[in-house]
């Protein structure tokens, strides 16, 4: 009670002395902070856990490969036995909870996701730390929203500068942060809101850099410079990238699919977690995230990362070497889903990158073969990892600036322009949407760039069904309707049997011939005089499907119905003063 009657004291001061513009602004800054200390704590525990673990066992002795079962096993108990729920897919979750649940995230998710995925790719999921970091700075912003009273627009925001906060912290990225806010998390974008994200992502950086300095996630300094003459190839490479985010795509739905028959949760975890030691025992690239293996492509030490793997020996044929390479882009999907299908904690945003950079180095190798060329490969990684993010998450802009910032320099933006949007283009072409929303979208649970769905997708139909209308038996007279008539506000009157069943409905129009005829309302039964509607609802549906039955039908009024039983009827007037009222509500936000 104290600490209720404090927090009402500081809320009221503020109210009188601090703006509300003014208050988000600040609150975005320690948003950014709180952000950036959270990717700052959950790297340094996930290097923590791969340093000890990498101690006990070694390479040597092929133990190693039952480290990712092991961690998603870890990250199943704790899912389920102390969580007592499912660890799920991270971004699209945040995303459904903006859209659907009025950006109200659950506080747990302010500390379960760190703890998960520290598990996971602690010990060799093929997985990344960069969705459940987005996915705890976006809880942070929304549980201090919820702290502080604030509206649902202004926890959104607050939504968003926790994501840009955690990205800029994690890559030291406050460029690349404050777009994949906007372009990921954010789907209507307002210049009220660049402020607060480019606030909080600037905190996030400066937390990064005090505690971690240069030992970010990843970063990379060039060594070539960017050739025009190189132009034909890069396009090429935009149409490569694009197809491979389609492969990557179509295989997470498919692998997803399969792994989901496993019904038992632990069994599952066992089940994919084999399956993805023996992936690691082929492909040793796969283990983990990936970034070291693209640093040793970078830098020129490919050779390097098949040294543990017993299926190459002859590295001195390059096309044994090449089809390798091929072998693990083929296969990354299938591991990093395995990862969270089976109970894994992780995203899918840096095995875009490392898929990209795989493409962009093998791109480059059989180009230089080809055509007795002299093409970057450190340049071609690096422009393949914007592009496969690019195709993937649906976010050419957050891929351009992330790579450009985190190699120190602009020198490649050009061909990291030109990949990411042709990338971009033939994704789509294939796919409508994102693996962050396309089932959110396909279920009506996330509604993009329509004002006219979004505001109907925030009406509660169950508060705004009528369930005051006066029913009727269709086996009395008219003598009861006139009865039901003089004490009644409305024009409509449902007929219902016993089990209350809607048989049909009368309307004023339908009696007025008769209603004063004392002598034909003694002889007319409401059965006789009863019609259907032209549709029915559910209390279920969505608004968009409510709405397209008003239209069909032409109707004003329509009943409800679930599960075969009466339960009120829908006005349009009433829908349409409800709209009215929220989308006045959203603007005045």
């Amino acid at each position: 009670m104290k600490h209720e009657s404090t927090l009402i004291k500081f809320l009221v001061w503020r109210m009188k002395n601090v703006s509300n513009k003014n208050f988000v602004l600040i609150l975005a800054g320690l948003i950014g902070l709180f952000s950036g200390c959270a990717s700052v704590i959950l790297k340094e525990t996930v290097h923590f856990i791969q340093h000890q673990v990498r101690e006990i066992i070694t390479y040597e002795n092929y133990y190693y490969l039952a480290l990712p079962m092991v961690g998603i096993l870890l990250t199943v108990i704790f899912s389920n036995v102390i969580l007592k729920r499912k660890s799920g897919h991270g971004i699209t979750q945040i995303l459904y909870d903006i859209s659907k649940n009025s950006s109200i995230v659950k506080r747990t998710k302010m500390y379960s996701q760190m703890v998960a995925s520290a598990l996971t790719v602690g010990f060799g999921g093929s997985v990344g730390l960069e969705a459940p970091i987005v996915v705890t700075g976006s809880a942070i912003g929304s549980n201090v929203g919820r702290f502080m009273h604030l509206n649902y627009k202004k926890r959104t925001i607050l939504i968003g500068c926790g994501a840009a906060g955690a990205i800029s912290a994690i890559f030291n990225s406050p460029v690349a942060g404050v777009i994949f806010s906007l372009e990921v998390i954010l789907a209507d974008v307002t210049i009220g809101m660049f402020i607060p994200l480019l606030i909080a992502s600037v905190a996030g950086s400066l937390v990064s850099l005090t505690l971690l300095g240069d030992d970010v996630l990843f970063s990379f300094e060039l060594v070539d410079t960017f050739k025009a003459s190189d132009t034909p190839f890069y396009v090429l490479l935009g149409i490569v990238c694009g197809l491979v985010s389609v492969y990557f795509t179509r295989t997470a739905y498919k692998i997803e699919g399969l792994i989901d028959k496993v019904q038992n949760v632990y069994g599952k975890a066992i089940v994919g977690g084999l399956l993805l030691g023996l992936i690691i025992l082929v492909f040793p690239p796969i283990y983990g995230e990936g970034y070291d293996t693209i640093k040793l492509m970078l830098e020129g030490r490919e050779d390097e990362i098949f040294n543990q793997s017993f299926f190459i020996n002859d590295l001195e044929n390059a096309w044994v070497f090449l089809a390798f390479i091929f072998g693990v882009i083929l296969i990354k999907p299938v591991a990093s889903i395995l990862t969270i299908g089976s109970g894994g904690s992780g995203g899918i945003f840096a095995p875009s990158l490392f898929l990209g950079g795989v493409t962009g180095f093998l791109f480059a190798a059989v180009t230089n073969i080809v055509t007795w060329g002299n093409v970057s490969t450190s340049n071609f990684t690096l422009v393949g990892m914007c592009g496969v993010m690019s195709g993937v998450l649906y976010a050419p802009l957050t891929a351009i600036f992330l790579i450009a910032e985190i190699t120190s320099g602009y020198e490649l933006f050009v061909p990291l322009m030109l990949v990411s949007a042709i990338a971009f283009i033939t994704s789509s072409i294939f796919e409508k949407h994102s693996l962050y929303t396309k089932h959110l979208i396909e279920r009506g649970d996330l509604i993009q760039h329509d004002k006219d769905r979004q505001v109907l997708s925030q009406i509660d139909l169950h508060k705004i069904i009528e369930k005051d209308l006066l029913t009727i038996h269709p086996d009395q007279n008219l003598d009861a309707l006139v009865d039901l008539v003089q004490i009644s506000t409305r024009n409509i009157f449902p007929v219902v049997n016993e089990k209350n069943e809607l048989l049909g409905v009368i309307t004023l129009d339908d009696i007025r011939h008769i209603m004063f005829d004392t002598e034909m309302r003694s002889k007319t039964l409401i059965r006789s005089l009863m019609h259907r509607p032209p549709a029915f609802v559910s209390s279920h549906e969505n608004m968009q499907s409510v709405m397209k039955k008003f239209e069909r039908s032409g109707a004003w009024n329509l009943p409800v119905i679930d599960n075969g039983k009466y339960v009120g009827f829908l006005s349009k007037s009433r829908i349409f003063n409800t709209y009215r009222t929220k989308l006045i509500r959203t603007n005045k936000e």
